[in-house]
Parts: C-alpha cells; structure tokens; sequence
C-alpha cells in the first residue's frame, strides 16, 4: 500500500516538510520578552515605568508645554489646570514642566554616578580579588572604613568641601557606590582565579594582566550588571536627597529633590 508522502505531489511533500520545521523552531527572543511580559506582571510594571522615566527624559523638550525656567509673574502659585498641569510654583514656573526636565538630570546624574562608581569599585575589585594577600587586606580594611560612613553623610560632606555642581554630586554619589562594586566584583574574581581556565593559561606563560583583563574581567560581567542595576535606583534617591538638603544640583537647573522643598 503506498504511503502518503508517495501519493503526494512534490509541493505538498515540501509544505509539510516546511510545516514541520516551523512548528519545531525555537522561539525567537522577541517571543521570549512577550512570554515573560505575560507571566511576570510585576516585572512588566518595573519596566514600563523605567520605559516611561527613560522617554520622558529624552523626549522632554516635546513632553513639555513650557522650558524649565520660563516664569510667569501673572501666574505665581496657580492651581493646577489646563494650563498648568500641575500648578506653578513662586517662582511662577510651570511645575510639571520642571518634573519633565527633572527627569532628564536624575537619570543622567543617575547612570553617570553608576558607571562611574561601579566602573572604579570593579577595577579595584579585580585588582585586590585577583593578588589577593597585603593588597586584598589593605583595600578590604580601605572599604571597611568607606562603608562605616552612612551614604547620605558621606556625599553631603563631599559635596559640601567641592561645591555643588553636577559634576561634583556624580562623584560624590559615586563615592557611595564604589566599595559596594569592589566587595561584589572581589569575591567573584576570588572564585574564578581558581578556575581550571586561569590555571592553564598561567600555566603556559600568560601575564597576570592578561589573565585579570582576559580571562577573568568578562566572567565578572553578569554582577558589574547586577550592581549597576540595583544602585541606579539608590543612586536617584540619594541625589533627591541632597537636593532636598540644598547641596545637590543648584539652581536654575530642576531637581525633584529640591522642588519637594517649595
């Protein structure tokens, strides 16, 4: 009796050749985002109000019906309406105008004070987790110290001896970050140095930069990411914070921090 793939033609053998293959593939990544946008719902929350800030930011000078430092002497302290979204502030400048612009310099101070301050703490890490010995207990006494200053008290302070401006609150919240990115970069790099890959490139000759930067530094990414992401919020926190003080940005330039004082 002839099978069915010998009483089809050609073209149907092909379409369910094609049929088979397609119900096979695997789900492309896309598919994979959608799924876990789907099943996790407070995840998908998280990133749409991280997909919000993040527009916001970028696109403020469209977002925005007014600048960030446009008064108006006609309407000090206006409640809030179709023209003030927001209300004005005494300054008679539109609020929700300010929170827009607001955005852009909290992300930026944000992700600037992350790089910075995780970037600087990994390299350390790497250093003090790799020679391990005198160096491993002199910057682990180092960040012992760091970290006994409560992070507000220690950005206030920097701010308050160099100014505050924004390139100063970067570094001064950066400072906070720092030895949270050595502990965590230090004790990844302590198990890696043991592993069978850096044994045998020491083995056959390799310098140790080359095994720290080659061999060891990208195993370390996947907790630099981490890291980074966790401290990006804190990082907004402690710059609205300083501005809550009166040291963080200075005016004109919006801060949400300092407009919670008006």
């Amino acid at each position: 009796m002839a099978t069915n793939f010998e009483t089809s033609s050609p073209e149907a053998i092909q379409e369910r050749v094609l049929v088979t293959q397609i119900s096979t593939r695997r789900p492309s990544a896309f598919q994979y985002f959608l799924y876990y946008l789907r099943t996790k719902p407070l995840g998908t929350i998280g990133l749409s109000i991280c997909v919000i800030m993040i527009t916001m930011a970028i696109f403020a000078p469209l977002i925005a019906p007014y600048t960030f430092q446009e008064q108006n002497y006609y309407a000090v302290r206006a409640a809030p309406s179709l023209e003030f979204f927001f209300g004005t502030d005494q300054f008679g400048r539109d609020i929700f105008s300010r929170i827009v612009y607001g955005a852009r310099i909290s992300m930026l101070v944000g992700f600037l004070a992350v790089i910075t301050g995780t970037g600087v703490g990994a390299v350390i890490g790497l250093v003090s987790g790799y020679f391990m010995g005198k160096v491993d207990a002199f910057v682990q006494r180092m960040v012992d110290m760091w970290m006994s200053f409560p992070d507000l008290i220690l950005a206030l302070t920097i701010v308050a001896v160099f100014g505050n401006t924004i390139p100063n609150v970067i570094l001064a919240i950066a400072a906070t970050i720092l030895p949270r990115g050595v502990r965590v970069i230090r004790s990844s790099v302590i198990s890696i140095r043991e592993m069978d890959y850096t044994t045998a490139a020491r083995s056959v000759g390799a310098s140790d930069l080359r095994i720290m930067f080659r061999h060891v530094m990208p195993n370390t990414v996947a907790p630099f990411l981490i890291i980074m992401s966790s401290m990006f919020g804190n990082a907004i926190l402690t710059e609205a914070g300083l501005s809550f003080l009166g040291l963080g940005i200075s005016e004109p330039t919006p801060s949400w921090g300092r407009m919670l004082t008006g």
